[in-house]
This record gives C-alpha cells, sequence and structure tokens, in this order.
C-alpha cells in the first residue's frame, strides 16, 4: 500500500472520530432541548407505548415486545440493531430508563433485547415510551472497515483498495455487444456491457430521470444469470426500497434486510420477519416461545421472600424456560439461513451488511446505489463483502450528510463514487437520455452540473400542462418570480437558526391557487396533479406546510400536494414543483443556499411545471445565481412578484 493511500485511510479515520464527536454532541443538545412532543415529531421517541410480550432471552435477558399506541402514521428512525431507551413518564429524570438493542420492527410494534432479566419496578405505573439512543453501530461498522481496509494485505480487498485509491488500473473482459436490452437505450445498455465486462469496478452516473434504477434492475438480472447470489445496498433505505419493488417484480427472489421506509406489498413481503412467518417451521418456533414463556411466568410468581425450596423451583422453572429458548434459537437460526441461503438478492443499507447473518460471506458482485450519497467509510462496509463492485449514483446531486463542519471540510464529503470515478475513467457510463422533464426545466441544471450532454427524451421534451398559448401559467414550463423590491423579509429562528420567509410563503401558495384554478377549469379533460413544494430551510417548510393546512381550497382541491426539504423529495418527482428560496437581505448573504448540488436536485423534480421564487438583488451576488437569473431571463422564465401580489 502506497503512503498516499495509508495516509489517506489514517486521515479519514482521524475525520469519523471527528464527525461522531459532532453528532454526539448534537444528538445530547437535541435531547435535552426537545420535548417528547418534538422528539416524537423527529423520529427519536415512540411515546407512549405498551408492553405486548415478555420471554427471557438464550443469554439471561428479557426479550420485550412493545408497540406505540398513537402516532401510528409518524416517521421514525428506529431499524434492527439500533439502541434504545425505555422510560416511563414517572421515572424520567429520576432513576432512568434501561437500555435495549432493537431485534425487529415491523410495522408500529418493536421487538427489544433489553440490558436487564426483568422490567423494572417503575413499568407498571405512569405511561412508558421509547427513546432512540444515539448509533453508536455505525461508527462501529464504519471503523472496522477502514481498519480492514488499511491492514488488507495479498487478498481480493487489497486488490480493491489499490483500484479505488487508483494504484491499480481495474481490469475488463472483452465486452459483449450482443447483449442488449430492448426496452434500454444506447447508454443504458453501454453501462449493462461496462458492468457485464467488469472484474473489478463500474461505475453507472445517473443524472436525474436518465433511468439509473431501471438500467441497474436490468444489471442484477443480468449478473444473476451467472452468479448465485448478489448484495445490493444504498445509504437510502427508501432506495433499497425501490430497488427491492422493482427486482421482486422481475420475478427475483430478495431478502429486505432493516427497516423498510415503503409499506408496499412488494418491500414487506420481501422483509426476512415476514419470510420467516410464512416458513414451515414457523408454527414449531411460536410453540417453543409460547412454552417457555409459560415457565417464564410461572417463575415470575415466586416473590422475593421465598424457602430454599421455592427459590429451588424457581430456579428449575428458569432453566426449562433457557433450554426450550435454546431449542427456539436453533430453529429460527435454521429458517434464517434458509431464507439468505435462497435468496438472490440481499438488499439492505451498508451498515445492515454486516449484520451478524451476512457478516463473513463474500460475495462476487456487490451493487451499492445512490453511493454519492455514502460517506467513504460507510461505502467500505459492504465492499470489504466483494470481489467486484459497482456503483451507481450522481455526485451532482446530493452529497452525505456530514454533521462536522471541521470534518467535511477535511474531506469526509468526498465520497468513495468520487474518488472512483476520478481515478478510474474508463470505468464510468453516464446515462444521458432523461425521461422526466420538459427541456426548458432541464437547461439550466444540464449546463451548469453536466456539460450539456443531457438531451429531453422525446415523450418529454415538450410536455406543458397546457399548449392554450392564452392559459399563461399553464402554457409556460419555467416561471422565476423576482420578489425583489416588494420588501419581503427573511426572518431566523433564534433557536434552530434555520431561516424564513414568511411574504415569500404567501406569494407562493397565491400563486399555486391562480395555476390550481387555470387548470381546474379543464379538469375534466386532464387528471389531478402531483404538486411538490420545496424548500433548503426546515424553518420555511414548517410555515409552508401551516398555509396549507390552514388554506381550505387547497386542502379540498382533488391536486395532491406535498411539503418537503430537498433531501425529502430525492430521487421523486412531481408534475409540479415550486420552491422558496427564502433568502432575501441587503447583504447578499445566502447561506445554505450556496449547496448548489442541492438545488439541482430542487430543479430536477418538475416534469412539466418548475416554479421559483426568490429575492433577485440578494441572489445575484452569486455568481451561480447570477448565471441562473440570466438563464431564466434568456428563456422568457423571468417574472416580477408584482404581475401576481395584487392580482385576483
Amino acid at each position: 500500500m502506497s503512503k498516499k493511500t495509508t495516509e489517506a485511510i489514517f486521515k479519514l479515520i482521524e475525520l469519523l472520530a471527528i464527525e461522531k464527536e459532532e453528532d454526539q454532541r448534537q444528538y445530547i443538545e437535541q435531547f435535552e432541548k426537545c420535548s417528547i412532543t418534538e422528539r416524537k415529531k423527529n423520529g427519536l421517541t415512540w411515546y407512549p407505548v405498551v408492553v405486548v410480550s415478555e420471554e427471557l432471552g438464550p443469554a439471561d435477558n428479557l426479550i420485550i415486545e412493545v408497540e406505540r399506541t398513537t402516532d401510528h402514521e409518524q416517521a421514525h428512525q428506529f431499524s434492527s440493531g439500533k439502541i434504545v431507551e425505555l422510560f416511563s413518564n414517572t421515572a424520567y429524570g429520576g432513576s432512568g430508563g434501561v437500555q435495549g438493542t432493537i431485534r425487529q420492527v415491523v410495522k408500529n410494534r418493536v421487538r427489544i433485547a433489553l440490558n436487564a432479566d426483568e422490567l423494572p419496578d417503575w413499568s407498571g405505573g405512569g405511561k412508558l415510551g421509547l427513546n432512540l439512543m444515539f448509533d453508536e453501530n455505525s461508527y462501529r461498522e464504519m471503523l472496522i472497515a477502514l481498519q480492514k481496509v488499511m491492514q488488507a494485505d495479498g487478498n481480493r480487498l487489497a486488490e480493491l483498495r489499490e483500484t479505488l485509491y487508483g494504484n491499480r488500473v481495474c481490469e475488463f473482459d472483452k465486452r459483449d455487444e450482443s447483449i442488449v436490452v430492448t426496452s434500454l437505450n444506447r447508454k443504458q445498455n453501454e453501462a449493462l456491457q461496462l458492468i457485464d465486462s467488469a472484474k473489478d469496478v463500474a461505475i453507472v452516473h445517473g443524472p436525474p430521470g436518465t433511468g439509473k434504477t431501471t438500467t441497474l434492475v436490468q444489471a442484477i438480472r443480468h449478473t444473476l444469470m451467472k452468479e448465485k447470489q448478489v448484495l445490493v445496498c444504498s445509504p437510502s433505505n427508501t432506495a433499497v426500497d425501490l430497488l427491492t419493488e422493482k427486482l421482486a417484480r422481475e420475478g427475483i427472489n430478495v431478502l429486505r434486510l432493516g427497516n423498510p421506509a415503503r409499506v408496499s406489498d412488494e418491500v414487506i413481503n420481501n422483509t426476512l420477519d415476514v419470510k420467516v412467518t410464512s416458513h414451515e417451521s414457523y408454527q414449531e418456533l411460536k410453540d417453543y416461545r409460547k412454552k417457555a414463556e409459560e415457565y417464564f411466568a410461572l417463575a415470575k410468581k415466586y416473590k422475593r421472600n421465598f424457602g430454599a425450596s421455592e427459590r429451588e423451583q424457581r430456579n428449575l422453572l428458569y432453566t426449562e424456560a433457557r433450554n426450550i429458548l435454546k431449542e427456539a434459537s436453533m430453529l429460527e437460526d435454521y429458517i434464517f439461513a434458509e431464507q439468505f441461503d435462497h435468496a438472490q438478492v440481499i438488499a439492505c443499507t451498508p451498515v445492515v451488511s454486516s449484520s451478524r447473518q451476512i457478516r463473513d460471506k463474500i460475495f462476487s458482485t456487490v451493487f451499492i446505489d445512490e453511493a454519492a450519497q455514502a460517506l467513504e467509510p460507510m461505502s467500505w462496509i459492504p465492499v470489504t463483502r466483494a470481489k467486484r463492485v459497482i456503483f451507481a449514483g450522481d455526485h451532482q446531486q446530493l452529497p452525505p450528510t456530514v454533521k462536522s463542519k471541521k470534518a467535511g471540510d477535511g474531506g469526509l464529503r468526498f465520497t468513495l463514487f468520487e474518488r472512483c470515478i476520478a481515478a478510474q475513467k474508463n470505468a464510468s457510463v453516464m446515462l444521458n437520455v432523461q425521461y422526466r422533464m420538459h427541456e426548458t426545466i432541464m437547461g439550466f441544471s444540464n449546463g451548469k452540473f453536466y456539460e450539456g450532454k443531457l438531451t429531453a427524451d422525446d415523450t418529454v421534451k415538450d410536455n406543458l400542462l397546457s399548449f392554450d398559448e392564452e392559459e399563461t401559467l399553464l402554457h409556460r414550463p419555467f416561471d422565476f418570480i423576482d420578489t425583489a423590491g416588494c420588501g419581503f423579509t427573511e426572518e431566523q429562528n433564534p433557536e434552530s437558526l434555520s431561516m424564513s420567509n414568511p411574504e415569500e410563503g404567501q406569494l407562493l401558495f397565491k400563486y399555486l391557487r391562480m395555476l390550481l384554478g387555470q387548470y381546474d377549469v379543464r379538469a375534466g379533460m386532464h387528471p389531478a396533479l402531483q404538486v411538490g413544494i420545496i424548500s433548503p430551510y426546515k424553518q420555511q417548510v414548517e410555515l409552508l406546510a401551516q398555509i396549507l393546512e390552514s388554506d381550505e381550497l387547497l386542502k379540498q382541491s382533488p391536486h395532491k400536494i406535498a411539503v418537503k426539504t430537498i433531501d425529502g423529495f430525492q430521487g421523486q418527482e412531481r408534475d409540479v414543483i415550486c420552491i422558496s428560496l427564502v433568502r432575501s437581505n441587503d447583504t447578499g448573504e445566502i447561506g445554505f443556499l450556496s449547496d448548489y448540488r442541492r438545488l439541482n436536485v430542487a430543479l430536477t423534480r418538475a416534469k412539466r411545471k418548475l416554479v421559483v421564487f426568490g429575492d433577485s438583488a440578494t441572489l445575484s451576488r452569486n455568481s451561480f445565481y447570477k448565471d441562473f437569473l440570466e438563464y431564466a431571463e434568456n428563456c422568457g422564465a423571468y417574472k416580477s412578484a408584482w404581475e401576481f401580489l395584487y392580482s385576483e
């Protein structure tokens, strides 16, 4: 291993430690400042919950299943392997809770292995809740992966390390140009052929709307003609779910590990939990557990003040319960092993790929989707289990989340995807036909991020809400609504430091009502629209959501309207996208807007209509936004907010 590579990996280990420290600091601060209600909203707490079952585990620890009794649709961050704390509202802030590890999450139930052999006395009084604790596991697995990469010598991992760091030229078999899928375009088939011929690594660069997932599914399907099983990972649970859905529809046996974000039948039916419950030996497993619970319940009837014979009887009952649970554990391992053995695709996040069932397994091919969103140490977790690796993603869209500015500036934002695409020029294919948006909507991002190489497919390039020129709002694919000179002011939340702009928010909804009013006149001929409202700032997103909630006209509209941050819309598309840029000040300060890759995501979600609201006086001091404003002017999209402020 070269000195440069050694230094780079040591640097990563150092940056990861800095990031962990900052992440932990923010976590502690969030818990100290936030109420239970706020933590529930952030997906960090379930409250109230009830214990629906308890049993003694093989290691003498108590395994409980809890269910949340309210907020069933609230998104959360609970998943297998994470540490949680069971607490009571009466004991909270006093004796504290009891911690454990999540074993399973199924809908609104969580199965937890507690770090105790019985529930504490306070669990019988007051309401119970679950807190998600700081995620040590992800950092531990990333560090282990980096250490493996560092220590690799004379093996396949060492070769992959040298290849991905550019110290070794990646190798290919002769490309088989007869591999053609008729449903794919020329570049997509080129990517398929590249993946087929790659001995070490291949990269599919998929700009917005270019069919990256479709291409990846066909590549996985083709790989399975030669290999029994592949590992498919993504740092995004949503991306893992999407691949699971599409692969299952191709008739491929997928095993989805971890905590799905989607609830479609294709995803849920392919989770380990559902596959286990449908196994022929599952009833036997249930019988074992039921019998163990009965012995456990009998043992619990003996109170603390009892004689020697009662103590002996209690110990015998516990021993019998443990023996039965050992039998159950062996049967469960057998059922698990069958599911893993029969699966053609194991789909999960990188951290879950280190779970004990597959920790020691080496895969001939590992696919990593949305690889440009994964920290380099995160990407190495599945790569340590690979003979060759296929990356897919777009380094011009959302970067990985880095909480420490010091770690980010030090290089932690630079991904393995970017490292490899720079080091191995002949190992990548960029998909260049997009099937989502009107060519005017595509135009700015195409020039700024993709060197003008993208083309809009004929099926979408002229796609509008209306071809009637008199229906002006519907006929134009792109509007920039300039709020300069309107007296709109940005506001900063003193606690979160996030920004909002109430007047801009009100203008956005006024414009949207006008646009939908024009469209609804023609609703007899056209279906309801899907509308996305985006802002880079969480404070503005909350404000926009409040305005929408109080707008009875829009709430009763047949159109589906969603309000999210940019991150919330990654990988999605809508007929209409409205973006609130928020910033309006005399100094030209744009803060978070300087993350241009995030703006690229926002600009490329719309299919037929893109509307951007912003203050040109503030934005134009930045060269990137100056170019954006010029683009809007050149394609006739520039409009003053005054045109809409007082119109009916």
